[in-house]
């Protein structure tokens, strides 16, 4: 479904993705893991059009997406969500999640209908996706941080993507936030057969729910494979993990 290969960016000569190369296969649940510097955000950014890389090739389903608009990516099939919470705070849960299925739907420029009316079913679906119809009037600045991060999960669900990208989904997040959050992954690539790319600092988290594991080392793709097989790559332990997990 994605392929990535020998991408590159630099930022005033620091290169920040220094030739990452890896594959995506269709229904399958791929983490990016890599100390703080690697690239990992840097990366996501040049797969979602936020950043124009300097060399390499992207492609989502054969076709090439590198340096395309972010919104031209999204609707070809890819949504994200963001290390730092992105979104309405003064919006309710309905409507943050109401505007996405608007902009899919392409009625975002009709000034003579009310929208309170419009997607509602569709909405509603969304929010139950992740768990938070029952919140559907509240402030969003008024959830959880685990629940805002679900939020922006079931914001991006509403574009229908066909590959989902989370970056550090459990980040900042209780135990029992982060035993929610991993149940809501497995939920939507087990159950949905929803194709999901992540990058996660928590170990464990990477290794209880990818099913490939995807290495960056100062912009490079180090390592890629299995967990098992990451698990015993003596360059991954001595690069990123610093000891045998």
């Amino acid at each position: 479904m994605l392929a990535v290969e020998q991408v590159q960016k630099s930022f005033e000569g620091f290169m920040a993705v220094a030739g990452a190369s890896f594959t995506v296969e269709k229904g399958r649940v791929v983490a990016v893991i890599g100390p703080n510097g690697a690239g990992k955000t840097t990366l996501f950014n040049l797969i979602t059009g936020h950043l124009k890389p300097d060399a390499g090739k992207i492609r989502f389903k054969g076709r090439e997406i590198a340096g395309l608009a972010p919104h031209k990516i999204c609707r070809q099939g890819v949504a994200r969500s963001f290390q730092l919470i992105n979104v309405f705070g003064r919006l309710t849960v309905y409507e943050n999640v109401q505007v996405a299925v608007l902009s899919r739907l392409r009625k975002t420029w009709n000034m003579f209908t009310p929208a309170a009316g419009l997607v509602r079913d569709q909405t509603l679906a969304a929010l139950e996706r992740v768990g938070l119809a029952a919140y559907a009037g509240l402030p969003c600045s008024s959830l959880s941080y685990g629940d805002q991060k679900a939020l922006e999960i079931a914001i991006a669900l509403s574009s229908g993507p066909e590959l989902l990208l989370l970056d550090e989904p459990t980040a900042g997040m209780s135990p029992e936030e982060t035993r929610a959050t991993v149940r809501l992954i497995e939920n939507l690539a087990g159950q949905e057969g929803l194709t999901i790319l992540f990058t996660e600092h928590d170990i464990d988290v990477v290794f209880h729910i990818a099913q490939k594991i995807v290495v960056m080392y100062q912009g490079k793709t180090i390592a890629q494979g299995v967990p098992e097989e990451v698990r015993r790559n003596p360059e991954v332990q001595k690069a990123y993990l610093g000891e045998a997990v």
